[in-house]
């Protein structure tokens, strides 16, 4: 059953290859086009087009449709498009002539927009949540180890001091553009396009006010035109989204799996979180993290492929944007995994105490040293010329007590304001 069939079939082999993979990704959407179905089933009753009973019929056959979607007992079988002729086949099959009424007023081209709009605002939600659970553990690691030093690198390189401290709250405050970018993607789909038909809008009465209420949507996209053309946009801010959070924890499991080598030892993690290797019994592989950096890199060329998947289309719907879909749809799988891996793992995290007190971290505390002499009132290149000369005639002293009092700094790392800039992007 398809929603535009008229007399004549399709080529098997035209059929096999517009509809693709749609019915599996459908899957995931189906329960959003019936929560859709209802609202509009509901409109249809207000301007008159359904009778009471009518859309009591038809919302009672769709509730029964969205649980069976939600429980994975949905099928979309090949005899089917896509989500929506299975849906309408069921309730024709259900209500009979009634059935065939869910349709009036709208299109295929909003019906699926909707759908995906919805999923979308609830998967970003998803996300969001798993983010601010991976910063709050962030700053909590923090704040219990803000004491203990770790080299810092500049060209791979040992530079000056840092701390877990200054490490683990650096991602955590990252996170907080990051959940501004899925703010934004938020917002971008929670416009309701519903009545936008076919992207020329409908001649019946609609009342779109009404199902932007009803969806809750914070407001509708007012032209119908407009409403289709953000088709593409929406899923390549969602994109973007996602990619830079996922550069975030690409960063972030880099890090780890440069910190749990054996020249570096500065972390560990619990057997059971890494892997062994075949021939080498002392081997304590990063598996996890390195998945992570894998996917999380991997999800980083969403937004350009959903850019040349869009590029240059006029107004108006074409095929092409069928093909967002599964991207998408698996995009939200993956970073969600790997968020939630991460705040596994790093739950379980264990720190190594002490680690600059080692002689070849000397080095770390030069710049320090040398400040101390700027404040005894030696010109800053003078001391810098000084500082050069005595590593080189190796004898350089390094200063280890460490006076770092300034805003965002290691003796001063301002936890409970990156946790008030993290709720206020939240509100």
């Amino acid at each position: 059953m398809k929603l535009w069939q008229k007399e004549t079939s399709t080529n098997e082999k035209i059929d096999h290859f517009t509809v693709g993979n749609d019915r599996t990704h459908d899957l995931v959407l189906a329960p959003y086009d019936c929560i859709a179905s209802k609202a509009h089933a509901k409109m249809l009753g207000k301007i008159g087009l359904l009778t009471k009973k009518e859309v009591k019929d038809l919302s009672k056959v769709l509730d029964s449709i969205q649980k069976s979607a939600d429980e994975g007992d949905f099928l979309i079988e090949k005899e089917f498009e896509d989500m929506h002729s299975k849906i309408e086949f069921l309730l024709i099959e259900k209500l009979g002539d009634l059935g065939k009424k869910i349709h009036t007023a709208r299109s295929r081209n909003d019906q699926v927009l909707v759908a995906l709009q919805l999923y979308i605002k609830a998967e970003l939600a998803l996300v969001k949540k798993e983010t601010i659970s991976l910063f709050n553990l962030l700053l909590d690691l923090a704040e219990l180890h803000q004491n203990d030093l770790l080299p810092g690198y500049t060209h791979m390189q040992v530079a000056m001091p840092s701390s877990f401290g200054l490490w683990f709250s650096a991602y955590a405050e990252s996170l907080i553009d990051d959940v501004a970018f899925l703010n934004t993607a938020q917002q971008l789909s929670d416009q309701n396009p519903l009545g936008s038909a076919a992207g020329f809008g409908s001649s019946f009465p609609i009342d779109r006010e009404m199902t932007t209420q009803e969806l809750g949507f914070e407001t509708l996209k007012y032209n119908v035109v407009a409403a289709q053309m953000g088709r593409g946009k929406i899923e390549k801010a969602t994109a973007t989204s996602i990619g830079m959070l996922s550069g975030t924890l690409a960063k972030l499991a880099m890090d780890i799996c440069v910190y749990m080598g054996q020249d570096f030892n500065f972390i560990q993690f619990p057997e059971e979180l890494t892997t062994g290797s075949s021939i080498m019994p002392h081997k304590k592989n990063p598996d996890v993290f390195e998945l992570i950096r894998g996917k999380c890199n991997i999800l980083q060329g969403l937004p350009q492929q959903l850019a040349l998947l869009t590029s240059n289309l006029p107004s108006g719907y074409h095929r092409e944007m069928q093909l967002a879909k599964g991207p998408l749809i698996e995009a939200f799988q993956e970073i969600k995994a790997c968020l939630e891996m991460m705040r596994f793992s790093l739950s379980k995290i264990q720190v190594r105490k002490n680690i600059t007190d080692d002689s070849k971290y000397d080095y770390l505390f030069s710049v320090d040293t040398l400040n101390e002499w700027v404040k005894q009132g030696i010109p800053f290149r003078e001391a810098y010329k000084k500082m050069s000369e005595e590593i080189a005639s190796k004898n350089y002293i390094p200063k280890r007590d460490l006076e770092h009092i300034h805003l965002g700094s290691i003796g001063n790392l301002k936890l409970q304001d990156i946790r008030k800039k993290m709720d206020s992007i939240i509100a």
